[in-house]
């Protein structure tokens, strides 16, 4: 393996579609095109208005979260947070979350060490 991987994000495949969420958001996980081996990041670009269709948390992963573009709301487990660009956060293991956008959509970086078969996925977590 090189010392390096250069890829631009937009080169990644958005796995949205494959799971019926294109209507709703892009998600494009890029630590395999990075050839990552500990680190995971992913893209995640929720349209305007919209909602993520689930929230999702760990067992052992520690992520962070950057507002790249636009502005939104997070929900951490019962807190609703609003968040808009460079805005930075980091979400211990256990807390669910989940991403909405606002009137621009919303832009987020994701960032944390890989685990491997460490994720939850929430359904109908946050429902108004």
């Amino acid at each position: 393996m090189a010392d390096y991987t250069h890829k631009n994000l937009s080169e990644v495949e958005d796995s949205a579609p494959k799971h019926g969420f294109e209507e709703i958001q892009e998600t494009r996980f890029a630590r395999g095109d990075l050839d990552a081996e500990q680190t995971g990041l992913a893209h995640i670009k929720v349209k305007p208005g919209r909602r993520m269709p689930f929230a999702h948390k760990h067992d052992e992963a520690e992520e962070i979260y950057v507002v790249i573009a636009g502005s939104g709301r997070v929900k951490l487990d019962d807190e609703i947070v609003d968040v808009v660009e460079l805005d930075a956060i980091r979400v211990s293991p256990r807390v669910a979350r989940c991403f909405e956008a606002g009137p621009d959509g919303l832009s987020v970086l994701a960032v944390g060490a890989h685990h491997e078969n460490d994720g939850e996925i929430l359904r109908d977590w946050w429902t108004d």
